[in-house]
């Protein structure tokens, strides 16, 4: 590739902090900031820089005798796979960053791993969550996102002490690979639960009409809708499902509902809706660098200008790693880098990060429930936590 060509491909779209001084520590990264999945994407970027900013303001980071601060190089892949993959090799091989951090996304993901196992450039990344990106026994990928496999495991036992509970369960879910890993973790502990599947459809990611499957829902009476999928498709399976006057007694969506944005978009049509978070802003998880994890959603609102959800802490959780990993191994050496990574067990503001053998982290999914406009936490691993809205009324009852 030429100079100029690259220049072109990549000079564009290029973002990053001050310009590199020999003593930083560079994290590179490819995010997607423009295109469909964007809105997610940001929180990515945001809790990169602000974890960075926090870490550089207590000193930075300690390597055997020398201090370093750190600095990101990011680029923005477009929500584009195959650009995500080219530029994550230009961060390895002709931009030389020290070690890598995450896109959005689990397809992104799978591609992406394959150029820090390539280069064996350890990355650590809490965007993407399918069991696929964790099956290939990789040595160089890491994930602070829970498996996919076991999204809606938490609200598959609510369902079964919700009264009445639900009997017969639709689950809908979008081509990718996180959707996909959704679905064949979901279908077993269905079935184990005792529920009825009375739909269970695929549909095409970035899908705008759900009319079909809607009327699907309605003729089948089903109880319960489990959806799979990206929030702007959500949002749209919400809006038609208000339209056609379906009103199951429950419905779950992997994403949305713990975000601020999925709520504005709504309005009170947002409401009843359930999700599951693996974090909360909760004073008890406690940190090194922002104190607790309440504190770092109020500063983080307060910079930034919208509330965290689980993406952006586990972004922050991704930037903590790396440096706790550095700290230990008190070296750079990739291979020395990606050994401490394996034995990490520390508190951080997102929870507990301590790695499975294949690389990713499980931490319990808490169901949530988005009620008069605020998100509420109602299961837990021990039960309810506070009594749900349920079942669902219909759209004109409201």
């Amino acid at each position: 590739m030429t100079m100029r060509l690259a220049g072109a491909v990549f000079g564009a779209i290029a973002l990053s902090s001050a310009p590199a001084m020999a003593e930083d520590l560079v994290l590179g990264a490819s995010v997607q900031l423009t295109g469909p999945v964007a809105n997610t994407g940001r929180y990515y970027k945001d809790a990169y820089q602000f974890t960075i900013d926090k870490i550089n303001e207590a000193g930075g980071v300690k390597v055997g005798d020398k201090q370093y601060k750190l600095a990101l190089k990011l680029y923005d892949n477009q929500s584009d796979v195959n650009l995500s993959v080219r530029q994550y090799t230009q961060l390895v091989s002709q931009d030389k960053v020290n070690l890598l951090l995450g896109p959005f996304a689990s397809n992104f993901a799978l591609a992406d791993s394959a150029v820090s196992e390539k280069y064996q450039v350890p990355m650590v990344q809490g965007g993407g969550a399918s069991d696929q990106i964790f099956s290939r026994k990789f040595k160089y990928i890491f994930g602070t996102l829970a498996p996919a496999s076991n999204y809606f495991g938490s609200t598959i036992k609510m369902m079964k002490e919700l009264d009445p509970a639900p009997k017969s369960v639709a689950l809908l879910y979008a081509d990718d690979a996180f959707d996909v890993s959704v679905a064949e973790g979901t279908r077993p502990l269905l079935e184990d639960a005792g529920f009825t599947v009375a739909l269970d459809e695929r549909y095409t990611s970035n899908a705008s009409d759900f009319n079909s499957l809607l009327s699907q829902i309605k003729s089948a009476n089903v109880d319960a809708v489990l959806v799979a999928g990206h929030e702007t498709e959500i949002l749209n399976f919400v809006r038609q499902a208000k339209s056609l006057a379906v009103a199951p007694k429950l419905y779950s969506f992997t994403v949305g509902v713990p975000s601020e944005d999925f709520r504005k978009a709504l309005g009170k049509d947002a409401d009843y809706a359930f999700g599951m978070s693996a974090w909360l802003p909760s004073a008890d998880l406690k940190d090194k660098w922002f104190g607790d994890a309440a504190a770092f959603a109020e500063a983080y609102k307060a910079k930034f200008g919208y509330e965290p959800d689980y993406h952006a802490a586990s972004g922050a959780a991704d930037v903590e790693a790396l440096v706790q990993a550095v700290e230990a191994a008190g070296t750079l050496d990739p291979k020395a880098v990606r050994d401490a990574i394996a034995k990490l067990n520390f508190d951080s503001l997102y929870g507990k990060i301590a790695f499975a053998e294949n690389g990713q982290i499980d931490l319990p999914q808490t169901v949530i429930q988005v009620q008069e406009d605020k998100v509420a936490a109602v299961y837990g691993a021990k039960g309810f936590i506070e009594q749900p809205k349920y079942p669902m009324p219909a759209w004109n009852a409201r």
